[in-house]
């Protein structure tokens, strides 16, 4: 990807957000970064010296358009990196309606919102889109039905945008690491009742290292799926 590309980033608080931003940033790419309030835009603001913040809260993707018709939107976007996610675990028979919507909101819905709004740039520039997915879009364990099914939904988005946007030459990687020591990690393991140890688990930095190696291939190949699995 050329120099000072400009990448649309969701999830860059924490985890493997965080250490994607922090990459892009240090080799000087400008970054536009997701935040669910202004609080948090403020909090982002000050971590990436330079970067813009754009404002909307993925749990309500009814409400982004009209977040965003309020703001600036980038007029180039080359990247557009969906890293946010929650997750919530439990028991088919115990799910409720309103836990399953968190997770198809955050998860599905609103990655599919963003990436229609963004579109239009990402043809011009004949850009990336990269959706860090999860183990569990491919494979689904007990207690992890919802949260599963959201991300087994984000494959067959991002299998269906690459096909449709093939012929535009944007390029379109679903990303599926295994656990990796975040946040989100230390909250499933207290879901699961069991001790968290993050250095059982992959480093953020080596999931940076597989995206922006997909970000980074010559134009002449694609990566579509790419799996990350603990070495240890």
């Amino acid at each position: 990807m050329a120099p000072m590309a400009t990448h649309v980033i969701t999830g860059a608080g924490s985890g493997i957000g965080a250490a994607v931003a922090r990459r892009l940033h240090a080799r000087g790419d400008e970054l536009v970064l997701h935040a669910r309030d202004a609080g948090r835009a403020k909090e982002l603001a000050a971590q990436f010296p330079g970067a813009r913040t754009l404002v909307g809260d993925l749990a309500d993707p009814d409400r982004l358009s009209w977040a965003f018709s309020h703001q600036s939107l980038p007029e180039r976007v080359d990247g557009l990196l969906h890293i946010a996610g929650v997750v919530d675990l439990g028991p088919v028979g115990e799910l409720t309606p309103k836990t399953w919507h968190h997770q198809l909101n955050v998860n599905l819905i609103a990655p599919a919102e963003l990436t229609r709004h963004f579109l239009p740039q990402l043809r011009v520039s004949q850009g990336h889109v990269v959706f860090v997915n999860s183990g569990a879009g491919l494979n689904a364990h007990a207690e992890w039905g919802a949260y599963a099914a959201s991300k087994h939904g984000l494959k067959a988005l991002a299998d269906a945008l690459r096909h449709e946007e093939h012929a535009h030459g944007v390029r379109v990687t679903s990303v599926y690491p295994g656990r990796t020591a975040s946040p989100m990690q230390a909250k499933v393991h207290q879901q699961e009742g069991k001790e968290y140890d993050p250095s059982r688990w992959i480093d953020p930095e080596s999931v940076a290292t597989a995206i922006l190696t997909a970000l980074d291939l010559p134009r002449d190949a694609e990566i579509n799926d790419l799996t990350v699995r603990p070495g240890r």
